[in-house]
């Protein structure tokens, strides 16, 4: 089967290597489409190697047909054919990965390979931080940063089918008009007012930021923590803003704050296995109604993987970038 590879000097490679051996308690899955996560350009940079049993080319979350089917899997719940999403540690770049069962989910009806490839990831990253972590309540306020990318597209829509009024920030009158779309209750654009006034607006209003699912870090996350509400939840995900910040700890004190730091990837097969159960049992339903829907915004060819990272790494992406590797999967 072919790969994309990361050579050493950082370029991609579509190569050939030897097809994937169906393990035990899992299937091989014969990939349509992958999408591209911030993530993936971590590891093409060399700074977020997979874990241990994962192939080494990049891909978080793809969709494709079961083609192999390994002993001790449930027959009654996967067979060769199914059509199936998957949450991947690492190997989504290629035309074919071996996964455990556990990691499946069905393609929700009414959705491409290309669609249905960018839900894993960012849908499980989301429920995980705003349901499990922070514990986000109907009437609540919930705060994400770059509300136009994947896993703010997501968070979004998890937030406002719990009942949750939304904020965001994004760069742009594009991305604004998404977020419109998106029925977000308060859009900050940065270009042209800080999120700092936003936290400040909110906190001397009758509606307080309760959850913050943070990407950023930084110096951002350091103004704007003691401005939560009573007993606030502040979830950190990645820093890409800055690793070091200063606390005002008196308010994390007085003000019952928690500041939370939570990865995917690493939590272990059983953690995985019960977010997607959760995912399929609240969201599924939702997908197929057309009540939450995934925001696909551009589809390229598994040859044009370094420009699908340039569209990431220059910040013009409204929602996800997919790879298709098959013919039809968008």
């Amino acid at each position: 089967m072919k790969v994309i590879k990361v050579n050493k000097d950082e370029s991609l490679s579509w190569v050939e290597v030897a097809d994937p051996v169906c393990e035990p308690g899992g299937v091989i899955i014969e990939i349509h489409a992958s999408a591209v996560n911030r993530a993936d350009l971590l590891q093409r940079a060399g700074k977020y190697p997979p874990p241990s049993g994962w192939p080494q080319w990049p891909g978080l979350e793809v969709a494709g047909v079961i083609l192999e089917v390994g002993q001790d899997v449930d027959g009654s719940r996967w067979k060769v054919g199914d059509k199936v999403c998957a949450l991947l540690g690492g190997g989504g770049y290629a035309e074919k990965v071996a996964v455990p069962a556990e990691l499946l989910m069905p393609v929700p009806e009414g959705l491409s390979m290309a669609e249905a490839a960018s839900l894993p990831e960012i849908f499980a990253t989301a429920w995980l931080n705003l349901v499990n972590e922070a514990h986000l309540q109907a009437g609540e306020t919930m705060f994400v940063h770059a509300g136009a990318s994947g896993v703010g597209i997501a968070a979004l829509q998890i937030a406002k089918s719990i009942g949750a009024r939304t904020v965001t920030s994004v760069g742009g009158q594009t991305k604004v008009e998404l977020m419109r779309e998106l029925g977000v209750d308060r859009i900050v654009n940065h270009h042209e007012e800080s999120v700092e006034s936003v936290f400040d607006e909110c906190l001397a209003s009758d509606h307080p930021i309760n959850v913050v699912l943070d990407c950023v870090g930084g110096k951002t996350l350091g103004e704007n923590l003691s401005k939560l509400a009573l007993e606030g939840r502040w979830v950190l995900i990645a820093t890409l803003g800055g690793v070091t910040t200063e606390l005002a700890l008196r308010a994390v004190l007085t003000r019952r704050l928690r500041l939370i730091g939570s990865t995917l990837r690493s939590r272990s097969l059983e953690q995985k296995e019960g977010i997607l159960s959760e995912l399929v049992e609240q969201l599924w339903p939702q997908f197929e109604s057309g009540q939450i829907k995934p925001v696909v915004h551009a589809v390229l060819p598994i040859e044009q993987a370094d420009a699908a990272h340039q569209i990431l790494k220059n910040r013009e992406n409204r929602g996800k970038v997919v790879l298709t590797i098959r013919d039809g999967a968008d």
